[in-house]
């Protein structure tokens, strides 16, 4: 079996665990009130099936969204016509992004960007991010530092998800790779639809997880043009970060 890019499945999954409005540890307030005073249009990287860009359209805010895979969009994009909400989706990966337009402010919430396995990968993006930002436009993004769990070969356990129509859906996680000296890990997520006791749908999906270090991160953002940098914890704007269990939020301006 191949692996799936956020395939049927994990999406079915992030429309339960992630619904749009949902928010972790205040992230979605925090978007919103950082946002309240732009103007122009605003661009969500990895937008997801939509938990923090319906709330921010249905609040009167311009806002564009991004993904690399088409099973999430689609769900965004269902979501965003079902509430009559307008918006441009766009199906593509940061690292070759090319837009039509500039954007006031960029955000990627969730600490999705982590996700970027590469770190050549990782500053490309953030290089297209840059230049897709108006002169003055704002990139804001969260990180987090990831759990003590790097015993390769052990099973994270078994999650399981009730979908309305009574199919079942299990995920199953197992670490395969850790490098903390590289700062990733790579673990295998085996997703499995159930319908009344038989197993209908089966999806394989290798997780990678990229972290970086509260400073290190700070010096990438110049290092790619990026000016007053501000490093807030808990979502909570200027609160200096004090412990590695924190939620780091980076905003950033571009030159």
């Amino acid at each position: 079996m191949s692996f799936s890019y956020y395939g049927k499945l994990c999406t079915e999954v992030y429309d339960i665990t992630k619904g749009f409005g949902h928010s972790f540890g205040g992230d979605l307030e925090y978007y919103l009130d950082r946002l309240k005073p732009c103007k122009g249009r605003i661009l969500e990287a990895m937008v997801g099936t939509g938990r923090v860009i319906i709330p921010l359209l249905e609040s009167g805010l311009t806002v564009d969204g991004i993904d690399y895979s088409p099973e999430m969009l689609a769900s965004c994009r269902q979501r965003c016509e079902e509430r009559e909400l307008t918006t441009n989706l766009y199906e593509s990966n940061l690292q070759e992004l090319s837009l039509p337009d500039q954007y006031e402010a960029i955000i990627i919430p969730g600490g999705s960007f982590l996700l970027i396995e590469k770190r050549e990968e990782s500053l490309n993006a953030l290089k297209c991010l840059y230049e897709h930002l108006q002169p003055g436009g704002r990139l804001i993004l969260d990180l987090f530092l990831p759990d003590n769990n790097f015993d390769c070969g052990k099973f994270g356990g078994t999650s399981t998800f009730n979908l309305s129509n009574g199919d079942i859906i299990t995920m199953e996680s197992k670490l395969v790779e850790a490098d903390l000296y590289n700062q990733y890990k790579v673990s295998y997520l085996k997703y499995e639809k159930w319908r009344n006791g038989e197993l209908i749908q089966t999806e394989l999906q290798r997780f990678a997880l990229r972290w970086y270090g509260i400073e290190e991160f700070k010096l990438v953002l110049e290092s790619v043009g990026f000016s007053d940098v501000v490093v807030s914890a808990d979502y909570d704007y200027g609160k200096a970060p004090t412990n590695g269990k924190q939620k780091f939020v980076y905003e950033a301006i571009r030159k």
